[in-house]
C-alpha cells in the first residue's frame, strides 16, 4: 500500500476527520484530489502540506450540487478514477426523539448524496474502470441504540454498495464500502462531550468497546481506502469491509 499511485480521487466530507485522512492519504500516493467539505477554512487548512489538493465548498444535500462537483472535478482535474462518499452526520435519537427534520437530514447526507454522487461519477468512472467507496459504519451492519436515522442510513449504505457492484462489474466499475466503528475523530470527540467526557476519556470508553482495546485511527480508515482503490484490490467489489477492531465479528 505504500506504493505511488496516481489517477484522480474526489473526496467529500474531507475537511475534517477521516475525509481528511483520505484526502492526504490519496495525495501523498501521487493522486491529484478535489476535497468537498461545507467549511471553506477547514479545507483551506487541509491543503497546507499538500498543496496539490483542489477544494470546492459544497453542501451535497440535492442532486443538481452533486452532479456540480463531479463536473467541477472533471473540469479541473480532467478525469474522474476514484470516488469516495464520506460525508455524514449522525444524530444521536431514538424515533421517538428524532424530528422529522433531522430523519430527513441524515438520510440526505448520509444516501441520497452518496447516490447523486455515483450517479453523477459512473459515466467517468466507466472510461476510466475506476471505483467507488462508501465510507459507511459498523453501524450499517448491525443495529446501535440512539440512532434510528443513522444506522438506517448506513444500513441503506452498504446495500447501495452491493448493488451497484453487480449493476456496473461488466463496466470494470469497483464499488465497496468501509465500515469502521469508533473512530478517533472530531464526531468521536462531540460525542463524548455530550457525556461529559473529555477527548482522552472518550477514547478510553469508547476504546473499550473493542476486542483489541482501543478505537481506529482516521489514517487506519484512509490506508485501507487506498488499498481499495489500488491495482492489487482488482477482484475486491460489492464488499463491506469492517475496520473495528473486531467489534463486530
Amino acid at each position: 500500500m505504500g506504493e505511488q499511485q496516481s489517477g484522480v480521487a474526489l473526496v467529500t466530507g474531507a475537511s475534517s476527520g477521516i475525509g481528511a485522512a483520505i484526502a492526504r492519504r490519496f495525495a501523498a500516493a501521487g493522486y491529484r484530489v478535489l476535497a468537498t467539505g461545507r467549511s471553506d477554512l477547514r479545507l483551506e487548512a487541509l491543503g497546507v502540506d499538500f498543496p496539490g489538493i483542489e477544494r470546492v465548498v459544497a453542501d451535497l444535500a440535492s442532486a443538481a450540487e452533486c452532479a456540480r462537483v463531479v463536473a467541477r472535478c472533471v473540469e479541473r482535474l480532467g478525469r474522474l478514477d476514484v470516488l469516495v462518499n464520506n460525508a455524514g452526520i449522525y444524530h444521536r435519537r431514538t424515533a421517538e426523539s428524532t424530528s422529522d427534520e433531522e430523519w430527513r437530514q441524515t438520510l440526505a447526507v448520509n444516501l441520497d448524496a452518496p447516490f447523486y454522487l455515483s450517479r453523477a461519477a459512473l459515466p467517468h468512472l466507466r472510461g476510466r474502470r475506476g471505483c467507488i467507496i462508501n465510507i459507511a459504519s459498523d453501524w450499517g451492519l448491525r443495529g446501535g441504540r440512539e440512532a434510528v436515522a443513522y444506522c438506517a442510513s448506513k444500513g441503506g449504505l452498504v446495500l447501495m454498495t452491493r448493488a451497484l457492484a453487480l449493476d456496473h462489474a461488466a463496466d470494470g466499475i469497483r464499488v465497496n464500502a468501509i465500515c469502521p466503528g469508533d473512530v478517533d475523530t472530531p464526531m468521536l470527540e462531540q460525542e463524548g462531550a455530550v457525556d461529559g467526557l473529555n477527548h482522552a476519556e472518550a477514547l478510553r470508553r469508547y476504546g473499550r468497546l473493542s476486542p483489541t482495546g482501543r478505537v481506529t485511527t482516521a489514517d487506519e480508515v484512509a490506508a485501507l481506502a487506498l488499498f481499495l482503490a489500488s491495482p492489487e484490490a482488482a477482484q475486491i467489489t460489492g464488499a463491506a469491509l469492517s475496520i473495528d477492531g473486531g467489534a463486530t465479528a
